[in-house]
């Protein structure tokens, strides 16, 4: 029995690895999007000669475009299902890219820049959901941290192209040729299967049984894990009327705003998003400048495997205080070398080095962490509306951030600006450990447990501390008050 299964299961498990990698290619158009438009602003700005303000605008209107559409994304997935949502991001991605490589004016490209916004918010929030959803539960961790380093991956491709592109100065072709992957992934994702849990919560039952059995193999198995969808959707989600009632949920929930606030002011999109000026500020030339920006991707992609290999060895919070101090210490000394002048060549190199040591600082600790501690806070009954809280935080922190880098430097100057980003990490430092739990190992109902007990959010994670039988699925929201942080 088991021989004539194992072929079947074996095609099965390819079929799923497969599908599970199409979806996770998202990550690689938001990391594309996020390098595109590092190597193309100068160009963009001697083209249409305008002031830094406009080039962070330029910058930042496909942040807010992102927020926009990661609100809708959450309604888009229930009612258009999680394919369909991902293929009109898709949609969005093509078109956006390619009005960013035909902009006749700065206006348009700030136009252009919230289309592809929206392509990624709507992707951000629905790839990682579809691989939750169709992952079997051996590879689901591993193919959601795949699409974490496909975003590190899309960075460092789109840091590539710029570099080649940077010899011409055709701006256009560096922001418009990312349509070409762009429709590839939409192509490939006419050959993914629906969600089964999206199947299951419009009552397609049978269709669901279907897809499960296609990428699992195996009949029993799939029937399990039906039975496992049918369970967990007799527990409805009601966020925001939790979010009213219980203010134990809304601590959950401000700790992911607060999580996401701290990520994005690190100051790491500041280099993605600027490193060529950052670079030119060194003293480096207009090639130099592009080739060390693709450095800071390569850079990102490889200190993204330390996260991977140590988060569940050593844990959350430890690995956090390392990335924070190390982060700190990189742009505290980036800044001091602007303040004291970059005069030799040894100089320039050992400011490229600090500043790489920031790279590796975020890319192995809040980078990936963050959005793992995000989604394992929140109760079960408010989990998507918890993570979409926290989303939409990150977009609008990363606005900010785009939109204000230039204006600092030309207004505090430089070094200033490094230290004020270094001095911020070092506040994280303190906030990491009167804040956030430590999660590793702790199963998400004794995190929940914990929570809803009132324990301070520092010891949520603690395993066995509050007694379950208070925490039984049917008692009342907002009966449950205890120490607050």
């Amino acid at each position: 029995m088991n021989a004539v299964a194992t072929p079947s299961i074996r095609f099965a498990r390819t079929a799923a690895v497969f599908t599970c990698i199409l979806a996770a290619l998202a990550g690689l158009m938001f990391g594309l999007d996020i390098g595109v438009i590092s190597g193309a602003t100068p160009f963009i700005q001697k083209e249409f000669q305008v002031s830094d303000h406009t080039i962070e605008w330029i910058v930042s209107s496909m942040m807010l475009g992102a927020a926009i559409g990661a609100l809708g994304a959450s309604w888009m997935s229930a009612m258009l299902g999680r394919k369909r949502s991902l293929i009109l991001g898709a949609v969005l991605f093509v078109l956006g890219s390619l009005l960013c490589g035909g902009a006749a004016s700065a206006q348009m490209l700030v136009a252009a820049r919230f289309v592809l916004g929206l392509a990624i918010g709507i992707a951000t929030f629905t790839a990682p959901l579809y691989l939750a959803e169709v992952a079997p539960e051996r590879i689901r961790g591993a193919m959601i941290s795949l699409y974490q380093l496909m975003i590190t991956i899309g960075i460092l491709v789109a840091f590539l192209s710029d570099t080649a592109f940077s010899y011409t100065g055709n701006w256009r072709w560096m922001l418009g040729v990312i349509a070409i992957p762009g429709a590839l992934f939409l192509l490939g994702l006419l050959l993914l299967p629906d969600s089964p849990r999206w199947l299951m919560m419009r009552g397609r039952t049978q269709h669901a049984r279907e897809v499960l059995q296609r990428l699992r193999g195996d009949e029993a198995v799939a029937q399990r894990e039906l039975a496992d969808i049918a369970e967990q959707l007799s527990t409805p989600q009601r966020g925001w009327h939790l979010f009213l009632e219980n203010a134990n949920f809304r601590r959950s929930v401000g700790l992911g705003v607060l999580l996401q606030l701290m990520q994005q002011f690190t100051g790491m999109n500041v280099v993605m998003y600027y490193a060529p000026r950052i670079f030119q500020n060194m003293g480096y030339d207009q090639h130099a400048q592009l080739w060390f920006t693709a450095i800071v991707g390569l850079t990102n992609v490889l200190a993204t495997f330390i996260a991977i290999g140590l988060v569940d060895k050593l844990g959350r919070k430890p690995i956090l205080y390392v990335g924070f101090t190390v982060m700190a210490l990189g742009l505290g000394v980036v800044g001091t070398m602007m303040h004291n002048g970059i005069a030799t060549h040894a100089q320039q190199l050992f400011t490229v080095t600090m500043l790489l040591v920031f790279i590796v600082g975020f890319a192995m600790s809040a980078g990936p962490l963050i959005w793992t501690l995000c989604s394992e806070v929140q109760p079960l009954k408010g989990r998507d509306f918890g993570i979409g809280c926290s989303t939409f935080t990150n977009w609008i922190a990363n606005m900010i951030v785009g939109a204000t880098f230039l204006s600092l430097l030309n207004g505090i100057g430089n070094a200033a600006t490094f230290w004020l980003y270094g001095g911020l990490n070092l506040c994280f430092i303190a906030l990491t450990l009167w804040l956030v739990p430590e999660t590793k190992g702790v199963t998400l109902e004794q995190i929940e447990r914990n929570l809803m007990a009132g324990l301070p959010l520092r010891r949520i994670g603690t395993p066995s501390v509050a007694d379950p039988a208070p925490m039984t699925r049917d008692m009342p929201v907002g009966s449950l008050q205890g120490e607050r942080v």
